[in-house]
């Protein structure tokens, strides 16, 4: 397997772009009288294997959720409403927006009762590959199905012959259809507890259909609750971003794609029609995720598209802040209460363990950060098992690891491996209490989480 990032590029474009991030952009603003999306989340009976339903939840009945579009720059403005037999709350993973609408129960906002509705107003700065997800009762609720693809268009429209995207997600599933356990303690206190049946895009096998000699930008999100993914092709194809983030175009060989991350390829289509495959590789073997059928076009040779670069402000690294944050197993048993049952906590982060996951109960944040200075995260993964490392509000830049040789690049989500040191900066321009964690929700629910907050 190789790491996602290994050709050389220019220091200077990453850490040195002009221009500071306008977050005023992401302030509240008044309240307009309609709304560019409406998601309803409901229970929702889905066909997942041949000849039987599973009682799944969704947004607006189905699965994945609907995928919203919104334009870089320009306000959004999304009426939710909860048909859950639960309370629940809406994150977008990887927007840098207000804090009051980064949907984090307890920390940003009351949870959204069952019959209940609520507004999320913001402004996407960044365009890119992003998506939506409840962040209460996590476990259940993504298990279930709630998950949906937020793709931020942008300011000027870039263009390819066509926009595709893949969908990954497991199921644990019986073989009725029911839903099995979504996990135990021992998967929980290791990798986590891995599906039954593998889906793209909510099916067992997806074909998609290019047009010959054209440019296809494929987008794929990895939204598995533990899985994690080595993205390759047989056919032509080159990472142009990663995380909503792009980049200079990267031959693709493999792309590990942890849970909650994401990567675009640009595939320049063959003109011979044929059958292709978006794979899986583990190891010497790879596995078909998806099918490319290539179909005979008369399309115009073009050159490859080029993303322009999002405004991630510039770090001032001479005077940066450091702050070391170790994820470690916390290698205790598990409590029990008085009502026999266990509550796990197999995960801390510096030590501590935050495994209410209703979040009625705050911690003291992780760090506290000052407005507009420039800070480096020292992440130290002292763990045998790997973890998607997130960060709510931001991008970072990630700068250096022990294990893996690349040049600085912009993500929310870092993949550390077992035993791997890694250092991501960011500038502290978004003031409010933000969310860190492992993006393995077993993880994240018996402790691996918590908070930062810029003030």
């Amino acid at each position: 397997m190789l790491p996602p990032l290994t050709r050389r590029r220019c220091l200077q474009t990453v850490l040195g772009l002009g221009g500071s991030l306008a977050l005023g952009a992401c302030a509240h603003r008044p309240l307009r009288q309609t709304y560019d999306h409406e998601l309803i989340l409901k229970p929702q009976m889905i066909s997942l294997l041949p000849g039987t339903q599973t009682p799944a939840w969704t947004f607006n009945g189905e699965f994945p959720g609907t995928t919203l579009r919104v334009r870089q720059n320009r306000p959004v403005r999304i009426l939710v409403r909860n048909e859950l037999p639960e309370p629940t709350t809406i994150h977008w993973h990887g927007i840098r927006l207000n804090n009051a609408a980064d949907g984090v129960p307890g920390l940003t906002q009351e949870p959204i009762p069952p019959g209940g509705t609520f507004v999320y107003e913001f402004t996407c700065p960044d365009a890119g590959t992003f998506w939506y997800h409840p962040h209460f009762n996590s476990l259940q609720q993504l298990s279930r199905g709630l998950v949906g693809l937020l793709i931020v268009e942008e300011e000027t429209p870039v263009e390819f012959a066509q926009d595709l995207s893949l969908v990954l997600k497991d199921w644990h599933l019986n073989p009725n259809g029911s839903f099995a356990a979504f996990t135990s303690h021992r998967a929980a206190a290791r990798n986590g507890t891995l599906g039954t049946h593998a889906t793209v895009n909510g099916k067992a096998a997806e074909r998609l259909t290019l047009a010959a000699g054209g440019v296809v930008r494929l987008r794929i999100a990895n939204m598995d609750n533990t899985r994690v993914f080595n993205i390759g092709a047989d056919l032509p194809a080159q990472v142009i971003a990663v995380e909503g983030n792009p980049l200079a175009p990267l031959p693709l060989e493999s792309h590990p794609l942890g849970a909650g991350m994401r990567v675009d390829l640009a595939i320049e289509v063959p003109r011979e029609p044929g059958i292709y495959h978006i794979l899986d590789r583990k190891g010497q073997f790879a596995f078909s995720l998806c099918e490319l059928e290539v179909l005979a076009a008369d399309l115009p040779a073009r050159p490859m598209p080029t993303l322009p670069l999002n405004p991630i402000p510039a770090l001032d690294l001479a005077n940066a802040i450091r702050i070391p944050l170790i994820f470690e197993w916390a290698g205790a048993l598990s409590p029990v209460g008085a009502d026999g049952k266990a509550d796990p906590v197999f995960w801390t982060v510096n030590k501590r363990a935050w495994a209410d996951h209703t979040h009625h109960h705050l911690p003291e944040p992780l760090a506290t950060l000052q407005l507009g200075k420039t800070y480096i995260f020292e992440l130290y993964n002292a763990s045998q098992h790997f973890h998607p490392i997130h960060l709510h509000g931001f991008t970072f830049t990630v700068l250096r690891s022990n294990l893996r040789d690349f040049d600085p690049h912009h993500t929310d989500t870092l993949l550390l491996d077992k035993n791997e040191r890694a250092e991501v900066a960011i500038v502290a321009d978004n003031p409010g209490d933000w969310m860190f964690h492992c993006h393995v929700i077993e993880h994240m629910e018996t402790g691996l989480m918590g908070y930062i907050r810029v003030t």
